[in-house]
């Protein structure tokens, strides 16, 4: 993970700066003989690119990620939580299908305003193959259980581009995830004498930081990455975050257009509730495919 983030930083720095020396070279070697085309990669008008530095941006599509999830739950009765890896513990599935949803408003040429949302439910039975302390109760090997975790991640972050040209800019993000969580477990069959069912409910506010990048590639063609990171201890909750994408996209006609890209987010978060304590460390990494729709006026930034 962390030969990716540095990978990452290193490529949000390296494309904005390679892609000004290129059109600065392009500049010189064709000044004497085409000037207009000189001037073609930072100085096409903005009209010719109706998809890019609009006022608003609304994205809506599917998220299909490879999740690992590992989690404890330890009860008020003295009951110590086992570790639980929900894939191979509870027979999860590893590979989902979910919704990711973004709101951005550009307030002025270097700064902007991310909203996003994601939808993760999952649900699965197994019988045990071990036992399994969870809450205030212990599920015995042969037991049938049914195990839920849903979540849904709310994120809000300000970016603020240090580099600020037509065609690319670069900077800084100041956000949070909120992470909202449904973890349960509850034994079920026609032959089980006795009930029992545990469930964990919290919600986690992990703030991050990172850097952001935007650059057009051609008159159909864009690209926008990120890498966020942070751990901090907020009341009752330690956490963990680790976030990034890459997205490619091409531009269908005037407003509209399609992205296709990776994300990727790892959580780990510590919490005492007002019953439980619990611990949850989950990965998630996929692609995605969104339709995206600009509106609004452009954003003038000067060269």
């Amino acid at each position: 993970m962390k030969q990716l983030f540095i990978f990452l930083v290193i490529m949000l720095l390296w494309i904005p700066l390679n892609a000004q020396t290129v059109a600065e070279n392009s500049k010189e070697n064709d000044l004497t003989t085409f000037k207009t085309e000189s001037e073609d990669f930072q100085d096409t008008s903005l009209d010719d690119l109706p998809w890019h530095n609009r006022r608003f941006k609304v994205s809506a599509g599917g998220f299909f990620p490879v999740n690992n999830t590992v989690v404890k739950v330890e009860g008020n009765n003295g009951n110590a939580g086992t570790i639980i890896d929900l894939e191979d513990d509870l027979g999860f599935s590893k590979s989902t299908v979910s919704f990711l949803g973004t709101f951005d408003w550009r307030i002025s040429k270097r700064s902007r305003l991310g909203f996003e949302y994601f939808v993760l439910d999952r649900t699965a039975t197994k019988t045990l193959q071990r036992e399994i302390n969870f809450g205030d109760n212990t599920y015995e090997v042969d037991g049938r259980v049914r195990g839920t975790f849903n979540v849904q991640i709310a994120r809000i972050a300000y970016g603020y581009a240090i580099l600020s040209k037509p065609k690319y800019q670069a900077g800084l993000l100041v956000g949070a995830h909120v992470l909202f969580a449904d973890l349960g477990l509850q034994l079920v069959g026609e032959t089980q004498s006795v009930e029992k069912h545990d469930k964990f409910d919290f919600t986690a506010p992990l703030p991050d930081v990172g850097i952001w990048g935007e650059f057009v590639l051609g008159n159909r063609w864009g690209l926008y990455a990120n890498v966020n990171y942070l751990a901090v201890q907020i009341n009752d909750t330690d956490g963990r975050i680790i976030s990034y994408g890459l997205s490619v996209l091409y531009n269908v006609h005037q407003n509209f257009s399609l992205t296709a890209g990776y994300n990727g987010l790892n959580f780990r978060v510590d919490t005492v509730q007002e019953r439980l304590n619990g611990y949850l460390k989950w990965g998630y990494n996929g692609p995605t495919i969104t339709a995206v729709y600009t509106f609004g006026k452009h954003v003038k930034v000067t060269k």
